[in-house]
């Protein structure tokens, strides 16, 4: 079928009046042709500001936001028929559809990715799909690493203070600010940067903070679990449990384990 403007009639019956007399006409519909819909979206029919889009992003934030514009730049209606992302993190935002584009005019396709668990560089697209063919947008999200605040010599020593009576106390106050406010939805590599690494791969770390990458002590799995859910009493090692007072749910335990496991070799062989 061919596209354009057509006519549907409605049949309204009066009490009283023919039926011959009692047929009315609706608004006209557009109804596109979409011969062409599944192939590729020519050049020359929607002119976009931007086929790629790049937005930085802190590493606690949650959603990265896009917005996309567009002309029709052909003689001819075109029809936006939906737009999706590549992966259920990324929510495309446009009028409900068919949305019809006249020549000559413009619009805009928005689109949010979700943030959580993301670490480094991201790249997402969305698929725009027409009458006459289908586009697809990139979206590049580069995740800023941790801010790490930077301590005075006094505040260190107050807050070392302050770990030597209560090891969880790296939990509370302006302490939380690095060691648990900056872990939602986050596991693996991006939880260890955001709240182990800023004490044990720090520039200037801390003496009594050991260097995971040469322990002297066998390592696995198990050692890694246990160590982070339940810290060491009598150290400045806090318990990061949920159980034992500290911020993080047994999956995200279980993840910093396995990646711990992964990426450390251990010095000392296990006994088996």
């Amino acid at each position: 079928m061919a596209a354009g403007w057509f006519f549907f009639g409605t049949i309204v019956f009066a009490a009283g009046q023919p039926a011959s007399n009692a047929i009315v006409t609706t608004p006209p519909v557009y109804v596109p042709d979409l011969s062409h819909a599944n192939g590729p979206l020519p050049d020359g029919v929607l002119a976009w500001d931007a086929l790629t889009k790049s937005a930085d992003a802190s590493a606690d934030q949650q959603q990265a936001h896009f917005v996309f514009s567009f002309t029709n730049v052909s003689s001819e209606n075109i029809v936006i028929l939906g737009a999706h992302g590549s992966c259920h993190c990324t929510v495309t935002e446009l009028p409900p559809v068919p949305w019809i584009i006249p020549p000559g005019t413009n619009g805009q396709i928005g689109a949010t990715v979700n943030l959580a668990g993301g670490s480094g560089t991201l790249f997402k697209t969305v698929i725009v799909s027409t009458d006459k063919g289908t586009r697809t947008l990139v979206l590049r999200i580069n995740i800023l690493p941790p801010v790490i605040p930077t301590l005075t010599e006094e505040e260190r020593a107050r807050d070392l203070a302050a770990a030597r009576i209560d090891r969880q106390a790296v939990f509370r106050g302006d302490c939380a600010k690095c060691h648990a406010n900056n872990i939602q939805g986050k596991y693996g590599k991006p939880l260890y940067d955001s709240i182990c690494g800023i004490c044990h791969d720090a520039e200037h770390r801390a003496t009594m903070v050991p260097d995971l990458h040469n322990l002297k002590t066998p390592t696995n799995d198990e050692f890694w679990r246990t160590w982070i859910a339940h810290g060491k009493p009598g150290s400045l090692m806090p318990a990061f449990a949920t159980s034992d007072g500290g911020p993080l749910a047994d999956i995200q335990i279980r993840s910093l384990a396995t990646y711990l496991d992964a990426v450390i070799r251990a010095q000392v062989p296990v006994n088996k």
